[in-house]
């Protein structure tokens, strides 16, 4: 992945932008052959020749990208970046000899609209213009340029030391053609920038370099104007080849609101952490009854759920969606997630919201105190009906539990006996009801056998302490049960109860959450080997995705994916004794 902060690309190890939306990560993609063909849009610049060997790597601290190709006449290396800007995107390629000299190809098919829409295109005196609609892209190059089959073409050989400079520019239609740009002024700021960034990460312990990537990875993943963070870049990559389950996540989630502020207090990012919760307040903004699970990059709320049947999908895993009907879902938890992730920035010295805190406390409050009883879809916002899911109801619970702790400490009234009554009647009802005693676990839904790996959230937001006999069988059973190859799926699959068809990888999350069990649990050598086992499956530039197959030792779903990523510093910090959860106590992060 190469990002501004306003959108992404995806780049493959063959040197082809096969997945870019222009300008925002909800834009439409000009390059969407990552989920359908190449006549759908990518910009491929590789060796003409056979190549022996691709090696691939970040610069230090930051999100520029370097690839090496070897060839039997030489090397070349590849540098793709996306410039931190203010008016427009910038992408960048620059191709460098490094040795003897190698004939390159360069490929280049514009397509808007996912890949739907072919634009007018004519020369300009350093490259071309095309334009369709509300688009418009330049490429400058002094490279001679093409067009053949609706395609931009170009073969030039690049000699040791020689360097060819390509920028590719988005502009409305409707504004003027972008002046050029200064090139290696422009990739030397943005590498600056970056490592600028990266180098206030506070986490110094064995996973460092890790640790930063994932950083480096969720910032990528943010957008600047509002602070949001987008799951991934992508969407309908599949969570099984082949499969259905292809999802839209170009949009922000409040289920990651707590483990994400975590991640940025953690790791001393207190700026993107502070603009992650104003993004909250003003997304969840309104009534309670009317909260969205997730939002748009601005705090939309609509997010209509379309498939576009031109694009066949990755590796034809159609169908190709865009917008997340979830968005309708009514899911418990986030509750839990909102009031929790308010309370835990304010013991983090955040400060107070901007927006009015205490009002939306006593709103969740008025509303919990019916709403909780309500089945709802659940936390994997599920396709089947309405469950009372033992983890909405723990959420629920977390709810009513931070914002007491938050009254306690004097920052709004309440009324503190109701609510104490509220709290004692949800955890009552869920050790009671979700509980199965001879399965010794919590299961997914009350009274179901299912198991459901968010249960292992139960010590780590303090329902329930990791030492308890019930979370130790929970525990216990989802290693038995849940666990593939060492990897930890989501839950029990039931086409009755998620309303799909069964087939997807492990969530990658899960595992985070089982190592931090072990470590809570006083089994440190048994999290430090799931942690780094999960270090293991990340890409050659360190990149997590949703899933995982075990079996096929393949990344699945949407990449790279935030709360896998999110997942990781977490669990770094809790290995090294750097959070809330350090030592072996169930002490919650909401608490410190």
């Amino acid at each position: 992945m190469i990002g501004d902060c306003y959108t992404a690309a995806l780049v493959s190890k063959q040197g082809s932008i096969d997945w870019l939306c222009l300008p925002y990560f909800d834009s439409g993609a000009c390059f969407a052959a990552l989920v359908g063909r190449t006549d759908n849009g990518r910009w491929s610049i590789s060796p003409a020749d056979p190549v022996r060997s691709i090696r691939r790597g970040y610069r230090d601290g930051s999100l520029v990208l370097e690839t090496t190709f070897e060839t039997e006449s030489g090397s070349v290396k590849l540098i793709d970046c996306m410039v931190t800007h203010e008016e427009r995107p910038e992408l960048l390629r620059i191709v460098e000899g490094t040795r003897g000299q190698v004939r390159m190809n360069l490929e280049l098919t514009i397509r808007f609209d996912y890949g739907s829409v072919v634009p007018w295109v004519h020369k300009i005196e350093d490259g071309i213009l095309a334009i369709a609609g509300p688009d418009m892209i330049v490429l400058r190059t002094d490279v001679p340029l093409r067009s053949e089959n609706m395609r931009t073409q170009a073969e030039f050989t690049v000699d040791e030391g020689q360097r060819v400079l390509f920028n590719l520019t988005w502009n409305p239609s409707n504004r003027p053609t972008p002046e050029p740009i200064n090139i290696d002024a422009a990739l030397d700021k943005t590498e600056k920038w970056w490592r600028e960034w990266s180098s206030r990460c506070s986490y110094t312990g064995p996973w460092r370099e890790a640790v930063l990537r994932s950083l480096i990875t969720l910032k990528g993943l943010t957008f600047l104007p509002t602070g949001g963070i987008v799951a991934a870049p992508t969407t309908s990559l599949p969570e099984q080849p082949g499969g259905v389950r292809n999802w839209d996540y170009r949009f922000c989630w409040v289920r990651d609101a707590t483990f994400t502020l975590q991640a940025l207090l953690s790791a001393g990012y207190l700026d993107e952490a502070r603009e992650w919760r104003e993004w909250l307040m003003r997304a969840v903004a309104g009534s309670p009854a009317e909260m969205n699970i997730v939002y748009g990059l601005r705090g939309e709320r609509r997010l209509t759920e379309l498939e576009l049947p031109w694009l066949e999908g990755y590796e034809k895993s159609a169908p190709v969606r865009t917008g997340n009907a979830a968005y309708k879902q009514y899911q418990l938890d986030i509750f839990g997630e909102v009031a929790n992730a308010l309370f835990q920035g304010r013991q983090a010295g955040l400060g107070p919201p901007q927006h009015r805190r205490g009002e939306m406390a006593v709103a969740m409050m008025d509303f919990l105190e019916t709403g909780w009883e309500q089945a709802d879809e659940g936390i994997w916002e599920v396709r089947g009906p309405r469950r009372h899911f033992v983890h909405s109801k723990m959420m629920a619970w977390v709810a009513v539990d931070r914002v007491i702790k938050s009254v306690e400490l004097g920052r709004f009234d309440g009324d503190l006996a109701k609510w104490k009554k509220l709290r004692d009647a949800i955890h009552e009802q869920v050790c009671r009801q979700g509980f199965d005693a001879d399965m010794n676990s919590f299961v997914q839904y009350y009274g179901s056998r299912h198991l459901d790996a968010a249960i292992l959230m139960m010590p780590l937001v303090r329902f329930l302490p990791a030492n308890d006999a019930r979370v130790i069988g929970t525990v216990k059973a989802i290693e038995t049960h849940l666990m593939e190859n060492g990897f930890v799926g989501r839950y029990t699959q039931d086409p009755a109860v998620d309303g799909l068809p069964r087939g997807e990888g492990t969530f990658l999350p899960c595992s985070f959450w089982l190592a931090d069990n072990y470590e809570l649990q006083g089994r440190h050598e048994d999290a430090v080997r799931m942690f780094e086992r999960l270090l293991d499956i990340r890409n050659d530039v360190g990149l997590l995705s949703e899933e995982y197959d075990p079996t096929a030792k393949r990344l699945l779903g949407n990449f790279p994916q935030a709360f896998s990523h999110v997942g990781l510093v977490n669990t770094a910090f809790n290995l090294t004794g750097r959070s809330g959860l350090a030592g072996k106590e169930a002490t919650a992060v909401a608490d410190r």
